[in-house]
């Protein structure tokens, strides 16, 4: 065992130390070896690189990652969105790339319940889109401490959005977005998309990888027979990634892939696997072509939940989700400039935890559900009805004076829900940018008394008006049915109108 000194190929006055066993940690493409200190790594690519991708690397450890760094948020991104490469070296003739150590939250602390083989190991994120290691009966599931609950993966899916949103809106596409280049940890509701030095640059620097199975799109598919200079080849982009963002989205939310159901195409079984990702991809949930239903007896025993859209339908992740996952895998499907863009997605996601419900089944492995905008709502997962009453807050804006409009965003009651600035105002967007003081509660509903209440802890200018009263900074409010609560009457202020459910 030896500590090798490599120098920077972008700033001569830094180096860095590895240590070189003789048994680095192999990737795809690359060698890693890690630092004395543990705090980076560095990678090698096994193969030389060639002036184009030399460029590459370079840009993307300076140019790209300056641009995050004097851009809005750059801590969230650096620290928990992305593992962003910081400097490139060389050592006999081979590039490596200096990486950030992965938080020791993205790495098993137990593993397995029946054994440690996993502990210790990356939590990416393949582990959590398959139902079988999180069946109890499966000989290799994991254990309970590591698997979060359904909320949590609402969490995953807004952040692995927004890396997307921000790599896109600097012109970069990821091109092999997959459950391999994500690590998730879903106890801290945490992802980080890792491999960064593949980034394709549009039109500069083509893709080196066509993806990861599962999560090609069908055009790179249907094409990669093509010569690489076909102008009909497709090959990995920005649009692709939209094809790759919501798999991952559905796969963590409903553990099954949304293109792999019982059809088969072709008996070879790698040109029934091209025709059945690429170019006759067909949605297994598509509500009137039924050719690729899923096909119970082909299950295996572990999956048969999950497996099964009729069990557990799509639609279970509610209208805005439901609505985008049509857009991508039936409108957008071979279509891409239809598919939803990042930012889409997050959206969707953040609106969709707004209608979560706790499930009030303690042994309920999921915990939470998405309200069905049903009378009498009951958890699809364990299927234990609601019990008491449900308010539901439908919030309207201020179109013009005494004018209220729908904002078509709704906010399920439970007990101890928080009401935040961005429920308040049009004016305070939900992202990553928000400061510390815009991500404190504001107000709170609580079951006070067998009553539905809503706190005010610091909105000024809370008014009941059904009863056209203030309602003071502490002190609370009644929900009734068809109670209409004024948040903010500034401009892009919102009203609550209040509707009592499963009396």
């Amino acid at each position: 065992m030896s500590i090798i000194r490599v120098n920077s190929i972008i700033d001569n006055t830094k180096s860095y130390d590895f240590i070189d066993d003789g048994n680095p940690k192999k990737g795809g493409m690359k060698d890693v070896y890690f630092s004395p200190d543990k705090k980076y790594v560095v990678a090698f690519f096994r193969d030389s690189l060639d002036f184009n991708q030399k460029e590459r690397i370079k840009r993307i450890v300076k140019l790209y990652l300056d641009n995050i760094k004097s851009g809005t948020s750059s801590d969230y991104f650096l620290d928990d969105i992305f593992r962003w490469p910081y400097d490139a070296v060389e050592k006999d003739g081979k590039t490596g790339v200096i990486v950030p150590i992965y938080n020791p939250k993205f790495f098993f602390s137990k593993g397995y319940t029946s054994d440690e083989t996993i502990k210790g190991g990356e939590k990416v994120g393949k582990w959590f889109t398959t139902p079988s290691f999180r069946n109890k009966e499966y000989p290799l599931s994991l254990d309970n401490s590591e698997l979060g609950d359904w909320l949590s993966y609402f969490q995953i899916g807004i952040n692995i959005s927004r890396g997307v949103k921000k790599m896109h809106q600097m012109g970069l596409a990821h091109s092999d977005l997959s459950y391999n280049n994500v690590l998730v940890d879903p106890v801290s509701k945490s992802a980080a998309i890792i491999d960064i030095d593949g980034l394709v640059v549009p039109g500069l620097f083509p893709p080196d990888v066509i993806g990861t199975a599962d999560f090609i799109a069908p055009e790179v598919l249907k094409t990669k027979h093509l010569p690489l200079q076909d102008p009909n080849r497709i090959l990995p982009n920005q649009k692709t990634d939209l094809h790759a963002l919501p798999v991952l989205i559905y796969m963590y939310l409903l553990r099954r892939h949304p293109l792999r159901g019982g059809k088969i195409w072709d008996l070879d079984s790698e040109k029934d696997e091209v025709l059945s990702m690429g170019e006759k991809a067909i949605f297994i949930e598509h509500p009137t072509d039924t050719t690729n239903r899923v096909k119970v007896d082909q299950l295996k025993k572990w999956n048969l939940f999950w497996g099964d859209p009729k069990k557990i339908p799509y639609t279970v992740t509610g209208p805005y989700l439901s609505e985008l996952f049509r857009r991508a895998f039936i409108d957008g499907l071979h279509n891409p400039m239809l598919r939803p863009i990042a930012n889409e997605w997050e959206t969707a996601l953040l609106k969709t935890v707004d209608l979560i419900q706790p499930c009030s089944n303690l042994q309920c492995d999921e915990k939470w559900y998405v309200f069905d905008n049903t009378s009498q709502p009951k958890c699809p997962f364990c299927g234990t009805p609601h019990k008491g009453t449900l308010p539901v807050v439908d919030l309207y804006y201020k179109f013009k004076d005494d004018v209220w409009k729908p904002e078509n965003h709704r906010l399920m009651v439970y007990h101890n829900q928080y009401l935040f600035k961005w429920h308040v105002s049009r004016k305070v967007i939900r992202n990553e940018s928000l400061s510390d003081i815009d991500k404190k509660p504001v107000g709170y509903f609580t079951f006070y008394q067998n009553k539905w209440v809503l706190v005010n802890q610091s909105l000024p200018n809370m008014k009941d008006v059904t009863e056209n009263k203030p309602i003071p900074i502490n002190s609370m409010v009644e929900l009734t049915d068809g109670k209409k609560i004024m948040l903010s009457d500034e401009d892009g202020g919102r009203l609550m109108y209040i509707t009592l459910t499963n009396k």
